[in-house]
């Protein structure tokens, strides 16, 4: 079942223009300086259609929930997720969003100064000016309330969340909200299932944040479980509202 994204009407920056780009089950939510669209939809394709006939090759692929190693000549996309399942311990779809984001962000800064492409709340962003990125935690009373506050120079920067009570992705966790930030979206999207499966109350927040801590790559994290919260790293929260 769908589940409308209501979260990305938060976003109230006017300066970039927005488009969707839809394909099968991806669904990216994209600002740019103009309407690249097509572009974006070619993309999209391309690194789907690269996903798609690794995966008919080696399934094990797809439904690993552990690291899966890939051979040096498999595409880049396909050996970026490896790598990062690989180093938090799960397996390489967990970071599938990311790596779409990012892998179409990157080469859509050849046409745009800034990049935001958000898929399903995992977010790739280049930006030149500093940046507000609301913070969507379900029913938790912290929705809506914070937000993260991105400085330009700190781009591009990966912003990643897992939930176990939002949406469809695989949690063996319960928490609101993990949000992680790297400079790869590929490791942030992984890293944050793996901090997710720890947290069930409020008191494995602290061995969430101690998991992040030793992940090198990562930069921040934050983990929300109702109106409890931790915080780790380079993360500037900011007061918002919905």
């Amino acid at each position: 079942m769908y589940e409308p994204r209501t979260y990305r009407h938060w976003i109230r920056d006017k300066d970039l223009t927005v488009f969707n780009v839809v394909v099968k089950e991806t669904d990216l939510y994209i600002r740019a300086s103009s309407n690249l669209q097509e572009k974006a939809y070619k993309l999209v394709r391309k690194y789907r259609n690269i996903l798609e006939k690794y995966i008919e090759q080696y399934p094990p692929f797809l439904a690993s929930l552990e690291p899966v190693s890939v051979s040096n000549d498999a595409p880049r996309i396909i050996k970026s997720m490896s790598e990062a399942a690989g180093r938090v311990g799960v397996g390489p779809m967990a970071s599938v969003a990311g790596a779409i984001a990012e892998f179409v962000g990157n080469e859509l800064l050849a046409f745009s100064p800034e990049i935001i492409v958000e898929n399903g709340g995992d977010i790739y962003l280049k930006s030149l000016r500093k940046r507000l990125i609301g913070i969507y935690a379900g029913k938790s009373p912290l929705t809506g309330k914070i937000g993260l506050e991105i400085n330009g120079q700190d781009t591009p920067l990966g912003i990643c969340t897992s939930s176990g009570t939002v949406g469809h992705s695989l949690s063996f966790g319960t928490a609101d909200a993990v949000i992680v930030l790297s400079k790869s979206a590929i490791l942030a999207d992984a890293a944050a299932t793996a901090i997710g499966n720890l947290i069930v109350e409020p008191d494995d927040i602290p061995r969430g944040i101690e998991l992040a801590k030793g992940i090198k790559g990562l930069t921040g994290a934050v983990i929300i479980k109702g109106d409890d919260m931790g915080l780790w790293g380079e993360v500037k929260l900011c007061q918002t509202s919905a």
